[in-house]
């Protein structure tokens, strides 16, 4: 095992935070109760003919003043309530969000292993561990799948949303501006900060199900959430449970080769199949005037099988490997099965003493995946013993965190100023643990004939894989905001970090907003950030089996080989360049208008620039099958080599990314008892790699086919892969009983690089898609029936050369997927 251990939390700093909670808590006996913790709270004036404004929600993202509501940030936040989360027939908290929010990006991940398991989600085309998520403002625990294949997220341990139930949150707010200053490492892109349901009154319970057109990809789920009181009036709990079962969907073609397509469709290339179960608490409780005891707790677990390549038998006339025919000769399509179990639990008190409010709190978090690999078979075990099982345990992947926030704040200058200003300040405790745990030995054999080894498909985890690792982190910081006039609000943040593993960062931030008139302001914000390079990152290594075509840049002909990603620190790969990872530098600036012509009609436009140099990617993959390479590895006493291409981590570069998000929304009365709310709002990035880091003259010295990064990586998954614009106009009417939902989004244009040539490039053209629903509302009861994708809008299709002969006929890198229209019902009773 390799145990890196982190060092000592300071005990000064433990002992003064002991100290100052004995006398706050002591000094809250006789103190008044602390202001409301709802972070939903909202106003709202009548209007004529019946309507109301937009409910003016009280935002808590990016902000530590009490009384900032969304028409008032100081930089561009987007609330989206659960209603609008629910509109659409998706069981995915990431998808649903991906629908509402154009910044947003949740590729689809097909035939992708572990990317089919936990997909990744990115905003503002970064990279999915570039986004901060948090849940009622503290921090959530990343996923424990490191994603190693080269599709959107590569390289990333980003966070799992699909763990947190949509029955448990009220609404989800979303800054679109870089916040290390405020929250730390993470938050280059912005910050998700899912509000959960509070209070003890109220609740719903709902049952849903649909399938896509095509006659596939069943879903149903059962969502129930309820509020009890605890104490009489001193507090509350809430209880979310959540299941939902997902069957496989497949759109995979038949391969079109004389003496294969005969055989039909053998590939699996569509929606995974899971099942997944949920439960959330969420619970306060007031235990004097002036303190209040909080806390929330998650348990899940989801199963899920994605599918491997498949393996030709011994009945097509293509290459196949010889020992085939001893346990599968008419090849076989191996299964993966995956177990993800997620743990977390925050708890806290908060309290006010003579105007200073405080909360002081403690949160873990864990996710721990085992992996399996079903229906396979190890070529190497079948060759040097004649035998091999079957069914393989990979292995154990498993990401804890711990977190001790404290955080003060106060208003100050009442008396001298026209506006008082909130000060706060604060210092966060942060422990970060990643694990391997090697799996079968059969899983991981590669034996010393040179035959594959490994269990195809996916092979295990093996002790030189083994890791337990961790980090810890203390951090300070300090914020002060607040009107200094009656037109000019502004807020300034300093943050310093002290990590055990690679040393220091401070991270500053500066925003400010005039306002010209009651209707209209400008605002605009300046910030540095970090975002520490992930442990997984650091210390994670795989084997994985994946299909190469032709012209790869292995220089090997195509077929399905071994690739091993390795830590920086590992021999081999400090032989072919590798270095210890940086931490991720940002700068970001934003710069926007609001403007409120009416109390109905609001617009909003923000211009962004985010530059983020040293960005950690995932190498291309070296291949370690060239003579040149071979005999440099022997002369450095490296003989078995157990890949045929190898890859690590490394900081690649500078990264710029601009862009601008707009926002528009109008509602007015049909009717006596009508409306109409309309919504448009769109997003548009481009991302472009400005820098590269040098190739290691050691890669150079092998040949040409040795890039550290390739085209495909510098102009693609570093750059524009995602769509760099996406474009969502919601029309909803009610009246009486009635509801009606329409949502039309436009994604734009992608591009698939060559690794070496633009003539490998594809371009694949914007497309529309458009969701409808209806709904009736009877007494306590809601039925709805909807499609998502009702026009069963299909992206291009991909070139004869790049579609796997036929099997894979669509790009796995479309932003809304390939599956074709999906139809729903759902029933919803509510109290």
């Amino acid at each position: 095992m390799n145990k890196r251990p982190g060092r000592n939390v300071p005990t000064l700093l433990a002992t003064a935070v002991l100290l100052a909670l004995t006398n706050l808590a002591a000094a809250a006996q006789e103190a008044s109760p602390p202001p409301p913790s709802d972070a939903t709270a909202t106003t709202a004036a009548e209007r004529p003919g019946g309507a109301t404004t937009n409910l003016d929600k009280v935002v808590v993202t990016g902000t530590r003043a009490g009384n900032r509501t969304v028409s008032e940030s100081l930089t561009p936040i987007d609330v989206i309530s659960v209603e609008a989360l629910m509109q659409t027939g998706t069981i995915d908290l990431a998808q649903a969000l991906e629908r509402a929010i154009p910044s947003l990006n949740f590729p689809f991940a097909p035939a992708s292993d572990t990317f089919a398991f936990q997909r990744p989600f990115e905003m503002r085309g970064l990279s999915p561990d570039q986004v901060l998520v948090l849940v009622d403002g503290k921090r959530w625990h990343p996923g424990a799948l490191v994603l190693s294949l080269g599709q959107i997220g590569q390289g990333s341990q980003g966070i799992d949303l699909n763990t947190i139930p949509m029955s448990a949150i009220d609404h989800i707010e979303v800054l679109r501006d870089g916040a290390s200053a405020q929250y730390g490492s993470d938050a280059l892109a912005g910050v998700v900060n899912i509000i959960l349901k509070k209070g003890a009154e109220g609740g719903d319970v709902q049952v849903g199900g649909g399938q896509y057109s095509a006659g596939d990809g069943e879903q149903w789920q059962a969502a129930g959430n309820l509020g009890v009181a605890l104490g009489g009036d001193k507090g509350w709990l809430r209880v979310t449970a959540e299941s939902s079962n997902q069957n496989p969907s497949n759109r995979a073609g038949v391969d079109r080769r004389p003496g294969v397509s005969h055989l039909g469709v053998k590939f699996h290339y569509g929606t995974v199949k899971f099942r997944s179960d949920n439960l959330f608490l969420n619970s306060q409780y007031d235990i004097t005037p002036g303190v209040q005891l909080y806390a929330y707790g998650h348990f899940g677990k989801r199963v899920g099988e994605p599918r491997g390549f498949y393996r030709y038998g011994t009945n097509t006339p293509y290459p196949r490997h010889p020992l085939i025919d001893m346990v599968y000769p008419d090849g076989f399509l191996p299964r993966e099965h995956g177990e993800s179990t997620d743990r977390s639990l925050v708890a806290g008190l908060r309290g006010e003493v003579n105007g200073w409010y405080w909360d002081l709190s403690g949160n873990y978090g864990n996710n721990r995946v085992s992996y399996s690999t079903l229906d396979s078979t190890n070529f190497a075990m079948l060759n040097d013993f004649g035998s091999s099982p079957t069914d393989f345990h990979d292995g154990i992947l498993s990401a804890s965190q711990q977190t001790v926030d404290l955080d003060i704040s106060r208003e100050i200058g009442a008396d001298s100023l026209a506006h008082p200003l909130t000060l706060s300040f604060g210092a966060q405790y942060l422990r970060q643990a990643y694990e391997v745990r090697s799996g079968d030995p059969a899983s991981y054999y590669v034996g010393m004939s040179g035959v594959p080894g490994g269990a195809q498909g996916f092979a295990g985890w093996g002790p030189q894989d083994e890791i337990s690792v961790d980090r810890h982190n203390i951090a300070e910081y300090v914020q002060l905001e607040g009107n200094l006039t009656d037109r000019f609000g502004f807020s300034a943040a300093a943050r310093h970090e002290d990590y055990s593993d690679f040393g220091t960062a401070n991270s500053v931030a500066l925003s400010g907003r005039f306002d010209f008139t009651d209707s209209f302001a400008l605002r605009g914000s300046a910030s540095t950030g970090f975002r520490a390079p992930g442990l997984g990152q650091q210390h994670y290594s795989e084997t994985t089996s994946a299909a190469v075509g032709p012209g790869n840049s292995l220089g090997l002909p195509p077929g399905i080989y071994l690739r091993g990603l390795v830590p920086v620190d590992n021999p081999i790969a400090r032989l072919l360049g590798s270095e210890p990872l940086e931490a991720e530098k940002a700068r970001n600036y934003t710069f926007g208008a609001v403007w409120n012509p009416t109390d109905r009609l609001s617009f909003s436009a923000d211009v962004y620039q985010i530059t983020v140099r040293d960005r950690i990617a995932l190498s291309s993959s070296l291949s370690l099958s060239t003579p040149e390479v071979i005999a440099y590895l022997a002369e450095n006493g490296i003989t078995n080599l157990q890949y045929r291409g190898l890859a690590y981590f490394t900081n690649a570069g500078t990264v710029k990314t601009q862009g601008i998000d707009l926002v528009s929304s109008y509602r007015m009365p049909v009717g006596d008892n009508g409306s109409l709310s309309s919504t448009l709002s769109y997003g548009y990035h481009k991302n472009e790699v400005t820098d590269v880091k040098p190739n290691p003259a050691v890669l150079d010295s092998l040949g040409l086919i040795f890039q550290r990064l390739n085209r495909s990586a510098i102009k693609g998954l570093l750059a524009d892969t995602a769509p760099r614009s996406k474009l969502i106009v919601n029309e909803t009417y009610t009246s009486g009983n009635w509801a009606f939902n329409a949502t039309a989004t436009r994604y734009g244009r992608i591009t698939s690089y060559g690794s070496t040539s633009y003539l490998d490039d594809t371009v694949y053209p914007g497309k529309w898609l458009l969701d409808v629903a209806a709904s009736y509302h009877r007494d306590r009861w809601t039925f709805t029936l909807g499609s998502d994708n009702v026009l069963n809008t299909y992206p291009k299709r991909a070139p004869l050369d790049d579609d796997q002969n036929g099997a894979f006929p669509y790009s796995s890198s479309s932003p809304f997927g390939f599956q074709g229209a999906y139809v729903y019902g759902k029933v919803r009773y509510s109290w």
